[in-house]
């Protein structure tokens, strides 16, 4: 295959350390900042769609026709849900619903350039409140819909929009205890049939359902009046994440900045086009699927709306023998986090466990013939048809291409996911880079690597010596990757923090750049590989972002905790942590449950590790930590860490790759069984 990408003239960093800029060879002289000329804001790439494909099908809903409770074998109740076939809104239909929300959200005072936010799942009501706010130059702030209340409520006071559109569901739950806190709020718009009890809420705001906000809008003396479309410069989106102090930091997107970032996403996807059909169901507010919407709806496919509880007939919240979303809507087209790949697979082994051992044995013979054909860059057709036909039914049977993000995918799984369903790339991105940075081939097969920079940006590793890793290592050059380009965005919402604005700078020629804290190391081919990561801030396999020294600070305040190391894989979607406990409060502890060794064995007593985890669990609550904030397994240390030990520096703080190190049997042992795949998968 040709190389697609080029590594351009050596360059210094401002600290002398040299890098190499990579860039695709389709954009050696420059970098791209928009996919169709002269469509340069989300408002015309969505007007340009609307001309193209104002008939065709655009945004899908399925109606759920009832809830029944249905009772499980052990005697749990779980609700679940009944659904109807999608109904689907044109490209023009949308549109003037856009327009429509988007003159009611003025008439109600919401004015240009001033932030408005959003706190909703993943719904066709989201997409149009975006499209109306990226039309009327109204800022839209995005939140997690799994924020904690004390996150939400930070990012609702810093961002200071007097708007909040949500969902019924949301508003009686994560809201109704947070919007007390909140300063400045104005008015609620839900979306949502479920009624609201307005008496519920502050007197001080007024209550809104989105379709009364619609019919305020196409009243004649609010869609008549004139309003100033956004200009490439202006800001669109300010997307909370989780920043390395607990806090969510509010990264700023300017139209320009997403425009830039979703030309390279779309140049990378073949065939991207009217007759594709998308199915949403990650969070709207993850940079991933903000952009894999809209790029899609760009080139005219049709979005049909899921989540991760209606995904497939096997959901939790599909009735027994009732159709999930993918078997309704056969979506040629899925972005998905490595987790839900993952269950993917744990869904086909379970099912491969229940055949016979001739079966058994047939499956595998054909996985291993066709993974040899794939490896190779061809398919194998009897094989689809003999075995792995009825495998794809599980995501509708129609899908061609797979995009994982979001958290690195472990290589049994892509291979697993390429034999069985479809090709699958790997993207690397960040909230701070738009979610542009790198996509692999489809065609390459190769796994535990993320692909190219895209036409859109560039790509720099600079020498992180006291890591270990240097433009000179061998056999690849490594360091910790910049990545530069149009697509970079403007920075932190009113960051006040020292220094948390300093991974963002502009190089002499005018090019914005973002320091990743993450360590890649550079192919001959020109693709990028992860190796490590060097800050504290670790995404899960779900996507979930964790500050590990938010969590270690909330758990040592335990008497119980001298010191702890929380651990992570991305590849997991579970914590781990290392404990040094306090001698006397352990010894305690352990005649109170009759446990009476010496201090190393009592250390290594499975008993002991149950107790301390109990009580970490305890303060978790307290602490109000996440759920995925919270260790599940840990491992008692006998042995204080020092700087004589080399497990912590002469201040004390700890070195996490030398700890990683010191308990890397621990760290398998933890996480030994939490991941399932076919044995053969990996040979």
């Amino acid at each position: 295959m040709e190389c697609l990408f080029i590594s351009l003239s050596t360059v210094y960093d401002p600290v002398n350390c040299p890098v190499w800029p990579y860039r695709a060879v389709e954009s050696a002289d420059a970098l791209v900042t928009q996919d169709f000329e002269g469509v340069d804001t989300l408002d015309k790439l969505f007007v340009h769609a609307v001309k193209r494909f104002s008939q065709a099908s655009c945004l899908g809903t399925r109606e759920v026709l009832s809830e029944e409770e249905e009772k499980q074998p052990n005697g749990k109740i779980f609700k679940k849900l009944v659904l109807g076939d999608y109904s689907w809104m044109t490209y023009e239909e949308v549109s003037l619903a856009v327009e429509s929300f988007g003159s009611g959200l003025a008439a109600l005072g919401q004015q240009p350039h001033n932030t408005i936010a959003i706190f909703c799942e993943t719904r066709a009501e989201w997409m149009i409140t975006a499209q109306a706010c990226f039309r009327r130059n109204f800022p839209l702030v995005t939140m997690y819909a799994t924020l904690g209340e004390d996150a939400v409520a930070y990012g609702l006071n810093q961002c200071g929009a007097t708007h909040l559109i949500t969902s019924t569901e949301l508003l009686r739950t994560k809201l109704k205890n947070v919007l007390s806190a909140v300063s400045g709020l104005q008015h609620i718009i839900y979306a949502g049939s479920d009624e609201v009890c307005h008496a519920d809420y502050p007197q001080s705001l007024a209550m809104h359902s989105m379709q009364e906000v619609m019919e305020l809008g196409t009243k004649p003396e609010n869609l008549s009046k004139e309003y100033k479309r956004p200009t490439t410069s202006d800001l669109a989106v300010v997307m909370y994440t989780s920043g390395s102090t607990g806090k969510p930091k509010g990264v700023k997107m300017q139209h320009s900045n997403l425009i830039a970032g979703m030309a390279g996403q779309c140049e990378r996807i073949p065939g991207l086009g009217s007759q594709d059909t998308y199915i949403a169901y990650l969070p709207l507010a993850h940079v991933l699927e903000l952009t894999a919407e809209i790029s899609c709806v760009s080139y005219g496919c049709r979005l049909g709306y899921s989540s991760p509880h209606t995904l497939t007939d096997q959901s939790s919240k599909i009735k027994s023998g009732g159709k999930g979303d993918c078997s309704v809507l056969k979506p040629t087209l899925i972005a998905a986090v490595p987790e839900i790949m993952d269950r993917i697979c744990k869904n086909v082994n379970g099912k491969l466990r229940e055949m016979s051992v001739i079966q058994r044995t047939l499956f595998k013979v054909g996985y291993n013939y066709k993974l040899q054909k794939v490896s190779q860059g061809a398919d194998s057709p009897v094989c689809n048809m003999m075995f792995f036909k009825r495998v794809n039914l599980l995501l509708g049977g129609c899908v061609r291409l797979m995009l994982s993000g979001g958290a690195p995918l472990s290589a049994s799984t892509q291979r697993f996911m390429n034999v069985c369903f479809c090709p699958v790339a790997v993207g690397y991105g960040l909230t701070e880079t738009c979610g542009a940075g790198t996509i692999s081939e489809f065609s390459d097969y190769s796994t535990g690597r993320v692909g190219a920079p895209l036409i859109c940006s560039e790509i720099k590793l600079r020498d992180w010596p006291e890591g270990g890793y240097t433009s000179q290592d061998k056999p690849h050059p490594r360091g910790e990757i910049l990545i530069g380009g149009p697509n970079v965005a403007m920075g932190y919402y009113e960051s006040d923090g020292e220094g948390e604005n300093d991974n963002f700078w502009v190089d002499e020629a005018g090019q914005r750049w973002f320091c990743t804290g993450d360590v890649g190391e550079v192919h001959p081919d020109g693709c990028l590989q992860i190796v490590d990561r060097k800050k504290d801030l670790v995404k899960l396999q779900a996507g979930e972002y964790v500050s590990l020294g938010k969590v270690e600070a909330a758990l040592k305040s335990s008497p119980l905790i001298d010191n702890i190391c929380v651990y992570a894989s991305s590849d997991q979607n579970y914590l781990i942590s290392f404990v040094v406990p306090n001698q006397k409060q352990l010894t305690e502890l352990a005649k109170k449950n009759g446990v009476e060794e010496e201090w190393e064995e009592l250390c290594n007593h499975i008993k002991m590790e149950e107790e301390v985890l109990k009580v970490i669990k305890e303060i978790a609550v307290t602490s109000k930590l996440e759920r995925f904030e919270v260790p599940q397994k840990i491992c008692l240390s006998s042995e204080a860490w020092t700087p004589e030990t080399g497990l912590v520096t002469d201040a004390f703080k700890l070195k996490r790759k030398e700890l990683k190190n010191h308990y890397i049997k621990d760290i398998e042992r933890l996480y030994e069984g939490a991941q399932v795949v076919l044995s053969y998968s990996i040979h």
